[in-house]
């Protein structure tokens, strides 16, 4: 027999014991896109506590839209951070591209497997900052905040913070009144350019800050990248490499 009122109970049992139990983590990742993904993935084979926090239902940042909605991603580098997890890459003139939906649907898939927690429709509207030093992020409903409400928000500590927001860079801007560089914005496209810029400037930016992806991008002032993902995969697995060496 099926009672809908087990079926309440199951839910809200499940998902409230997942957050008490994730009140204090190793690390808060900001946007569950590929650099996201890849890092929380990378963090969590290695026994750390991660939780990634998305604002929207569902997670996977823009590759699912591969380019201009046609479900094909290229890579010039970094095939094998999907290769590893079962996406299919075939090479074609000098590069390799593979089928967007199911690159996206199995970063989410691995890194969740790996032991990651992903919180969808749960924005980050703040940050926590201890003695100079980020210390973890305040979350709230994205649909409270959409509608105007004035709902107060709940705090989870962290080690470190990832901003893995994309264009929107929108953790960074919470540091720019702390006395930190600001944000520069994402330039023109220039496809070669981006994809170095995303590794080169994924980097931690302030104390207990890290930026990665399109937001390495828009906050350095670097060139952006277009349909072209393996700079997104590369920069999370470096900024996945340089917290593990911190914790």
């Amino acid at each position: 027999m099926i009672k809908e009122k087990e079926i309440t109970k199951l839910i809200v049992s499940e998902y409230f014991d997942s957050i008490l139990s994730n009140i204090e983590i190793d690390v808060a990742i900001v946007g569950a896109g590929p650099s996201g993904l890849t890092a929380a993935r990378i963090l969590a084979s290695h026994g750390k506590k991660v939780a990634i926090f998305e604002s929207r239902v569902a997670p996977g940042g823009g590759m699912w839209g591969g380019g201009m909605l046609y479900p094909v991603i290229v890579l010039k580098e970094g095939r094998e951070l999907l290769e590893e997890i079962g996406v299919k890459c075939r090479q074609k003139n000098g590069y390799y591209i593979a089928n967007a939906i199911e690159a996206t649907s199995k970063l989410i898939s691995a890194a969740i497997d790996a032991g990651a927690l992903l919180y969808n429709g749960t924005t980050v509207e703040d940050i926590i900052v201890k003695n100079d030093r980020v210390a973890g992020v305040v979350i709230n409903w994205t649909a409270a905040l959409q509608l105007g409400l004035l709902v107060d928000p709940l705090s989870i500590e962290a080690k470190f913070v990832v901003d893995a927001t994309g264009h929107e860079c929108y953790v960074v801007r919470k540091i720019e009144k702390l006395g930190a560089k600001k944000m520069q914005g994402e330039k023109a496209m220039w496809a070669e350019m981006g994809e170095k810029a995303s590794i080169e400037h994924t980097k931690e930016i302030y104390p207990g800050l890290y930026v990665a992806g399109m937001a390495a991008i828009a906050y350095a002032g670097a060139p952006r990248m277009g349909p072209i993902f393996g700079g997104m995969l590369l920069s999370g697995k470096k900024v996945a490499e340089d917290i593990l060496k911190k914790l």
